[in-house]
């Protein structure tokens, strides 16, 4: 897996330098007293697959739409792609966002369209000018990736719950987005249909060298998919480090995570 490194043009002797395909900087989120993100900082290096771990109302969902746009940070810095996503206006933002996919936890498909119709929403939405035959390639290409071409044409409710999973990656996938931001990818699924989507998580990665960062409480997801562990805690980016290395780490506060 790369690790997005360049060496500047002036030749050798000079250190790589880091390029992340998120940056984020003193990161403020409250509602009211509810002080949930506090002077948070995170940097996502390009091809990575970073896991934010969290217990249950520690921030993590907050964090994922403050990174996607849906939530407006009270203050601090988001870069994705070298721009500011909380200084720049509705249609730039939404530019950006053609080259993000976002997998929602409840995957939030259109019952009343058939999984051609979700699939093709994204296209539309972003206004991308394409014949119907190359929006069917990327349909079918798309669900390919998921193993499930077979089921074009049936209607969300005739999916099983693993099935409607991979149907949301399949239209996260469609634009085929840089990053991809998971928002509890394996909440409500059997510890099998769970462990089947960790590992199509990990072949679309290894297939289009994408940038993840995955937001999950759930430890076999975090120990399977990560290059790297950040835990929030308190809204701040507490410890952060490799699954071994956070595995072997005494303080209490982070041992609670791994016993």
């Amino acid at each position: 897996m790369t690790t997005g490194k360049t060496i500047s043009a002036s030749g050798t002797g000079i250190s790589p330098v880091l390029e992340y395909a998120i940056n984020i900087q003193h990161l403020y989120k409250s509602f009211g007293d509810n002080h949930v993100l506090v002077d948070f900082n995170l940097e996502v290096k390009k091809g990575e697959s970073l896991v934010v771990l969290g217990k249950s109302g520690s921030g993590k969902s907050v964090l994922i739409k403050c990174i996607i746009g849906l939530l407006r940070p009270d203050n601090g810095s988001i870069e994705m792609f070298g721009e500011n996503i909380t200084e720049i206006n509705a249609e730039e933002l939404d530019k950006i966002r053609a080259k993000v996919g976002f997998l929602f936890q409840s995957n939030a498909l259109y019952d009343s369209m058939t999984v051609r119709d979700n699939l093709e929403f994204p296209l539309r939405r972003h206004w991308i000018k394409l014949s119907q035959e190359e929006v069917n390639k990327m349909v079918l290409e798309a669900l390919e990736d998921v193993g499930l071409a077979h089921t074009v044409d049936m209607m969300p409710v005739e999916l099983s719950g693993g099935m409607r999973k991979r149907i949301a990656l399949a239209r996260t996938l469609i634009l085929k987005p840089e990053i991809i931001l998971y928002d509890e990818p394996t909440t409500g699924l059997d510890p099998i249909t769970g462990k089947e989507i960790i590992e199509l998580m990990n072949e679309i990665q290894e297939k289009y060298n994408t940038t993840s960062l995955i937001i999950s409480h759930d430890m076999n997801c975090v120990r399977m998919t990560s290059d790297r562990v950040v835990i929030l805690l308190e809204g701040k980016c507490y410890a952060d480090g490799s699954w071994e290395a956070l595995q072997l780490n005494i303080d209490p506060k982070v041992k609670q995570f791994f016993q």
